[in-house]
């Protein structure tokens, strides 16, 4: 049975081939080839309408040198509102801070790093003490908070954003957003040493910062509420994607129907049949109503330090006027309190 009246296309190597006829020639082929094609294509019609982008980031991918390319989708508002995980944004900071994540080798010994003070993440390197550092700024940024006031992560982040921005040489994630006034949400931010820094602090009694995280979510909620269109973009799964997947479900909190996410990316190397393709796959949340029956999505299955920077190369070429034209929602979301 035929499905489509497209044969494939072998593809065609030619001298000087810019990155989006590259990945439009990929759409001319078959497997994750064609669907990073795909991946392209739906986050430019994402861009085309009226709609909010939610991005979840999971994995390791600051370390790995995808901090500029999260802060290029913040700056030209490839996206509207980040939820990440607190370890990319722990290493966010140690990079606006000034300090390096090294190129290293997997096959390194690990009791030998581990006598020299350097810590691995698989073939990356840094070293103990400037990570330390990295938990002592925390600390003394949480000495500013007002104590005992309850922060939604957002408001931690924006108030730490507007501080770093003041240090920094190069912005980063947290810098960036606060800047473009996007939202970050870390709904699992004491799973990192955003976490362990402030119980340092609590335990030392130099600070006392409390996080609502469930305000969070009723904030992301509202936006979901807000937004006539949506669509999401997930790197990895985890904590993010769920927490993004979720807000579809509780537009009755305030009086609206939600029809779930009209468009969807999501690069991972996850497989759905261990149940570790974190918050189900798209096919899957149609029967919960996170997505849309009609919905446009595609999952990449690719190491995502590959896809992610050909995509969004591919878009800053090939839809540049789509990015520069286009009107990103604003989310009014309560007063920001200022440090003291």
């Amino acid at each position: 049975m035929r499905y489509t009246d497209k044969p494939n296309t072998p593809f065609p190597v030619t001298p000087q081939c810019s990155v989006s006829e590259l990945v439009q020639r990929m759409a001319g082929t078959s497997f994750q080839a064609r669907n990073l094609a795909r991946g392209a294509e739906i986050w430019s019609k994402m861009l085309g309408g009226k709609r909010t982008i939610f991005f979840g980031l999971a994995g390791a991918m600051i370390p790995a040198g995808m901090r500029r390319v999260m802060v290029y989708l913040i700056e030209n508002r490839l996206i509207d509102c980040v939820v990440s995980t607190g370890a990319n944004l722990v290493h966010d900071l140690h990079e606006t801070l000034g300090r390096t994540h090294w190129q290293g080798d997997s096959e390194a010994d690990d009791r030998a790093l581990a006598d020299s003070d350097i810590y691995r993440i698989y073939d990356t390197f840094l070293e103990e003490k400037e990570f330390d550092l990295t938990e002592d700024f925390i600390i003394d940024f949480s000495t500013t908070l007002e104590q005992g006031h309850a922060y939604t992560t957002r408001e931690f982040f924006f108030l730490l954003g507007k501080t770093l921005s003041k240090k920094c040489k190069q912005d980063g994630i947290i810098t960036a957003a606060a800047k473009a006034n996007v939202p970050i949400y870390c709904p699992a931010i004491v799973d990192s040493v955003y976490g362990t820094a402030l119980a340092d602090a609590r335990v030392k009694s130099k600070s006392s910062v409390i996080f609502d995280v469930v305000k969070d979510l009723v904030e992301l909620i509202t936006i979901a509420c807000e937004s006539k269109s949506t669509g999401v973009i997930f790197i990895g799964g985890g904590t993010p994607k769920n927490f993004i997947q979720q807000v579809e479900l509780c537009g009755d909190l305030f009086g609206k129907v939600l029809k779930g996410h009209q468009y969807a990316i999501q690069i991972t190397t996850d497989a759905p049949q261990w149940g570790g393709l974190s918050g189900c796959t798209f096919e899957e949340a149609r029967s919960w109503g996170k997505i849309t029956s009609d919905a446009s999505t595609v999952t990449i299955y690719s190491d995502a330090t590959i896809a992610l920077p050909i995509i969004v190369s591919a878009l800053a070429e090939g839809s540049a006027r789509l990015i520069a034209n286009r009107k990103p929602p604003s989310f009014k979301l309560g007063k920001e309190i200022v440090i003291r």
